[in-house]
């Protein structure tokens, strides 16, 4: 394994090395009641930057960017407070304090975190803080003649695509279609998105970052060495050390773009369509690519995104996937930037480019929960007809999500990042149940979801069955309430996420983050290598 730990930036660090080498290697011990923490925090960062449970706007800081009602209730773990950095020290501070006092840190940017895990515990006694650099840490500067652009993990993918096209538009970015995910979150665990076929996942773009580790220390990629640097690319948030900022490399995209928006229901024929747009869609020019959203009213959603203009689109679909009956009267030409904040890819509310794009609120009147499978051969008409039939029938029905990959996906090995569903996928499902926070839907709806879930097991990629880890679900395991996990005893959930690529990724957390500081109910575990003695 390469150099994990280089030099430090010259950005306070020398200050924390040696402030940390004065505390324990260890975290102390997890029955902190938090004084000490908050204390040092006050000695280190501008009072008016962190909130504690006493300060009168905590809970609106708190709920300023969780997006998932069902993990802001009375029942939910609250953090002990919310730093707000302004600037890299800040954090370092909290890390340097954290470790001295026993108080861990979960790092948050857009919020969106299916399981709620960047701002709070599952373990009531767990006692932490939240580092939010969603507040203020949300820069994106675009260098033209690179073609690069440095974004603040507290940015949202929308702003991002707003500050990148109004800089040149004709560049780009591959990531994903919900443009109030924070840029943080979602480079952390992959970032899958209507280019990837044509421009790989968002870590694929990613050339450089500044990351803050365990010991405080300020890193990019030089100092941190090719394993971190690795790690971090898809490795999931929360287990490596707070990543600030990531310089990506921008990508060429054509003045005109063309989406489309195809609505089938069963009786269209939507069944034989679906069952054909399996083998087409991973298959079709790395252009053009189409999404299928199955929800109630039996029926499927074909959204597509072509990279270039209306006439050769139709041109394509006629030869390739003619069952679906597009026409240029489906086709809506725009910019670039228009089609990543239409309601036809996204599902934002209509408005202008700007309040779509750089809107960073959501409604807390609807929670949520999610899966994730990932298809490696073709399920079945007959599958689907009972999946349109039976599950799309039922109370609490929610939505399945259908993102192809194929093109240059298959292009890259398995192991060149964490993430490491590339050749062979024929596309990633996302299962999503919704219900109102205030109603007594939510029974059904995880009924729904659980029940169709296990039904699918047969239909997915098996040994291990897959999951996506940026759609995080504890329903596939957990670790200890340590932090620690059993690799030869314990169930592999990590294999779910990241199939051959978990050892290395424990490895990687056993130099960088030895006492495991950094971690939540999923991150990653140290590696701990055992051997028997022969007598």
């Amino acid at each position: 394994m390469g150099m994990l730990r280089g030099l430090a930036l010259a950005f306070s660090v020398s200050f924390f090395s040696c402030y940390l080498a004065m505390v324990s290697s260890d975290v102390a011990s997890s029955d902190s009641d938090g004084d000490g923490f908050l204390q040092c925090l006050r000695e280190k960062i501008p009072r008016e930057l962190v909130y504690t449970q006493s300060s009168s706007n905590f809970t609106d800081v708190l709920v300023s960017s969780i997006k998932n009602p069902r993990f802001f209730t009375n029942a939910t773990a609250r953090p002990l407070c919310i730093v707000t950095p302004g600037d890299a020290s800040h954090v370092q501070a909290a890390v340097v304090c954290g470790r001295m006092q026993g108080v861990r840190l979960r790092v948050r940017s857009g919020g969106h975190d299916y399981e709620g895990l960047s701002y709070r515990s599952a373990r009531p006694s767990e006692v932490f803080a939240v580092v939010d650099v969603g507040a203020s840490l949300r820069a994106v500067r675009v260098n033209r003649l690179e073609s690069t652009a440095w974004v603040d993990s507290g940015a949202t993918i929308g702003e991002l695509y707003y500050a990148i096209a109004k800089n040149d538009s004709l560049v780009a970015f591959p990531a994903g279609e919900c443009t109030t995910v924070g840029v943080g979150g979602h480079f952390s665990g992959g970032g899958i998105g209507m280019m990837m076929r044509k421009h790989g996942l968002a870590v694929d773009r990613i050339v450089d970052a500044k990351l803050v580790n365990a010991d405080g220390d300020l890193l990019d990629r030089a100092g941190m060495g090719e394993d971190l640097f690795w790690a971090i690319r898809g490795g999931g948030g929360g287990s490596f050390g707070v990543v600030l900022s990531w310089k990506v490399q921008l990508v060429n995209v054509p003045p005109t773009v063309t989406v489309f928006n195809i609505g089938k229901t069963v009786d269209q024929g939507a069944v034989d369509i679906l069952t054909r747009w399996q083998d087409v869609a991973p298959s079709l020019p790395s252009d053009l690519t189409i999404r299928v959203i199955v929800q109630q009213g039996q029926q499927a959603l074909f959204q597509g995104q072509y990279l270039g203009a209306c006439g050769a689109l139709v041109e394509t679909m006629g030869e390739q996937f003619p069952e679906l009956g597009m026409t240029s009267a489906d086709c809506q030409q725009m910019t670039w930037l228009q089609s990543a904040a239409t309601p036809f890819i996204s599902f934002s509310s209509n408005g202008t480019l700007e309040e779509v794009l750089l809107n960073r609120t959501a409604s807390l009147s609807t929670s949520t929960k999610g899966k994730s499978d990932y298809v490696r051969r073709a399920i079945t008409k007959a599958a689907w007809e009972e999946i349109f039939s039976r599950w799309f029938a039922m109370d609490g029905a929610g939505r399945l999500i259908l993102e192809p990959h194929g093109g240059f996906m298959d292009t890259i090995p398995a192991a060149a990042t964490p993430y490491p569903h590339r050749n062979g996928v024929l596309y990633v499902i996302q299962y999503m149940a919704f219900w109102q926070q205030q109603g007594e839907g939510g029974a059904a709806a995880k009924s729904w979801i659980g029940g169709l879930y296990d039904f699918m097991g047969q239909h997915v990629s098996k040994n291990p069955r897959r999951a996506y880890v940026n759609f995080r679900d504890l329903d596939i395991g957990q670790n200890d309430d340590d932090g620690t996990f059993d690799f030869e005893n314990g169930p592999l959930w990590g294999e779910r996420y990241f199939v051959g690529n978990y050892r290395r990724l424990a490895s990687v957390k056993s130099v960088v983050d030895p006492t495991n500081y950094f971690r939540n109910e999923q991150s990653i575990p140290p590696l701990i290598e055992t051997t028997t003695q022969v007598m």
